[in-house]
């Protein structure tokens, strides 16, 4: 029985690598903050483990000698600059600690969750031999997770097996603060607007798939992007609206509006100390095209596309049994 270490287990896409794993038959060890939810995990037979990240020494204690696979999922995907300074440290110095403590005890393979955002911001569809900007990039976020990835790269320089799997936008079951928001938003009437952008989502099911068998099959020091259904936003708003038996905008709001109300809300979070609904990061976000091509992944990791419908269905329902939600479907 192969023996897999997961960072992030808590999360949207670490808890569904866990239960991807746990039906393939491996042994899952989760690291978890003192701080963390374990509603989840503890549901699972799996082995917690206590520490984080940002604590170098004590990874490398709990860290089992010679496992088979890590699974770095851990991430930060702050949008609000008033704490770039932690995303900078859980998501550069947390992966850089990761793939310390993988040389040091000797893991067989490092699966390094990165993201779409590593390429940076680009008009034409982007792939693996894209050259990144992201260095550039107004958001932190971006520029973060391309370091992470030096790191990463740095690793292999020194002798480290990994592999890097890049997924665009993330839909699916556990989600409690990604997209499963937009869905309270839309339910309780509460959307402010559309964004004008169009973009690309993936289900979380083969995301957690794709990282399995990058293990399997991955090429070391390879890069995968997991991109899948494009869509802009006004049709994603129409769909879930549509699930939810509401009604939705008809039309979207200039990307103009939406960056002057960003700038606008940061500075009054200034005064609160409350991260405002709309921050100067996210309005770039979502009026920002991102297109991509997951030829490689569906080549060399048997990654599969699925509908944007059944995302926002296994999405929605999965909300129901949590009470996120409490409306049926038409």
């Amino acid at each position: 029985m192969p023996a897999a270490f997961v960072t992030g287990g808590t999360g949207f896409l670490g808890l569904n690598l866990i239960d991807q794993l746990l039906a393939d038959g491996w042994e899952v060890l989760a690291l978890h903050r003192p701080s963390s939810s374990l509603k989840h995990l503890r549901e699972k037979e799996i082995q917690l483990v206590e520490g984080s990240i940002t604590e170098p020494n004590s990874l490398i204690t709990i860290l089992p000698k010679k496992i088979d696979a890590i699974f770095h999922v851990a991430g930060n995907t702050n949008m609000w600059s008033r704490r770039n300074h932690i995303q900078t440290r859980d998501n550069v110095e947390g992966t850089r600690n990761m793939v310390t403590a993988a040389l040091k005890r000797q893991a067989k393979r490092f699966i390094h969750t990165s993201s779409i955002a590593v390429y940076g911001h680009h008009q034409q569809r982007i792939n693996e031999e894209t050259q990144s900007n992201a260095i550039h990039s107004p958001m932190n976020y971006y520029r973060t997770k391309y370091l992470a990835e030096m790191e990463v790269r740095k690793g292999i320089e020194k002798g480290l097996d990994a592999v890097m799997i890049n997924p665009a936008n993330i839909i699916g079951p556990y989600d409690f603060h990604n997209w499963s928001q937009l869905f309270i938003l839309i339910d309780r009437q509460k959307l402010p607007g559309v964004p004008p952008a169009t973009q690309t989502f993936c289900h979380v099911r083969e995301v957690a798939k794709a990282h399995i068998t990058a293990f399997h099959r991955g090429k070391k020091g390879e890069n995968y992007i997991i991109g899948g259904v494009e869509a802009d936003y006004l049709n994603l708003v129409q769909e879930i609206g549509d699930i939810l038996g509401k009604d939705t905008p008809k039309r979207t709001i200039p990307g103009w509006v939406l960056k002057l109300l960003g700038r606008v809300s940061l500075w009054g979070s200034y005064i609160t100390g409350k991260e405002p609904d709309i921050t100067p990061e996210k309005a770039f976000l979502v009026t920002t095209q991102s297109l991509f091509n997951s030829q490689k992944a569906q080549n060399q990791l048997d990654y599969h596309s699925v509908p944007l419908r059944s995302m926002l269905e296994d999405c929605y329902r999965w909300m129901l049994s949590e009470g996120l939600i409490g409306h049926q479907s038409k």
